[in-house]
């Protein structure tokens, strides 16, 4: 399914929220591949591999070529997996971002206008891959726990919010990240080996987390199986992937219907 042009800006009330704590390395290496190598921690290895087997698998993961999606209501994105190209549509402000996250090449439309001074430019491109890594973070932080410089070790047996047991993982950073000081728990339902859990820890050494969030709600995209349209209402929903995708949605800085 193709993306269709569109004319008319798309008019939505919009509420910003970037939460800068999930701000961790998204990134991916540009050839569309992620080997998945033990943990150090061998009970978090057991769990963790469980969870990507429940998840579709790495070769599914590898296999995934173009995914959209909106964040909290607020911006709509694509992402081309292979090829790091990225575009993010903000209806609120009337801005269109198209960055290439690899080498942070692009094109930016604000307020109607074309930016075409270089700072400018660079800057912008560069809050862009900062907004692509929060949002993407949001939806596939199940597949980051192998990514360099995050440590992932077993805490504890825990139950979920309804109840339900599970297996705590902890995440924490090594210099990745624009928020390296942050701490994770990831709560594994074991009836599914899936993450139906989050909590977000300021720092490494905080003992009770400020926020947890369901990761709830999973559909099977394309062999994958993604969290969306939590019961929370938070993070990414309208998701979906493709096998194919025009150049123009990565080149154009025309407005998009997604949906």
């Amino acid at each position: 399914m193709n993306l269709q042009y569109h004319s008319p800006p798309i008019l939505l009330f919009i509420i910003i929220f970037i939460f800068l704590g999930c701000k961790q390395n998204s990134e991916v290496p540009k050839m569309n591949t992620q080997k998945i190598e033990a943990l150090s921690d061998k009970k978090a290895d057991s769990i963790a591999t469980k969870m990507m087997d429940a998840m579709g698998g790495i070769d599914k993961w590898n296999d995934l070529k173009y995914v959209s999606w909106t964040f909290f209501g607020a911006r709509h994105l694509v992402w081309d997996k292979e090829n790091g190209r990225v575009r993010i549509d903000s209806p609120r402000d009337t801005s269109v971002f198209l960055v290439n996250i690899n080498t942070l090449e692009g094109k930016v439309l604000k307020g109607g206008k074309v930016i075409r001074d270089s700072l400018e430019l660079t800057k912008q491109l560069s809050r862009a891959k900062s907004i692509w890594i929060n949002d993407s973070y949001w939806l596939f932080m199940p597949f980051k726990l192998w990514d360099p410089g995050v440590n992932v070790s077993y805490v504890r047996e825990d139950t979920l919010t309804g109840g339900a047991p599970s297996s705590v993982l902890a995440l924490t950073f090594e210099n990745v990240g624009i928020t390296p000081d942050n701490k994770y728990e990831v709560y594994i339902d074991h009836k599914d080996d899936l993450i139906k859990q989050w909590a977000f820890f300021k720092t490494a050494t905080q003992e009770e987390p400020p926020r947890v969030w369901p990761w709830d709600n999973y559909k099977e995209f394309g062999g994958l199986m993604l969290s969306q349209d939590r019961s929370d209402k938070s993070g990414p929903s309208n998701v979906r992937v493709y096998e194919t995708l025009d150049d123009i949605v990565f080149e154009s800085l025309e407005p998009f219907d997604y949906f």
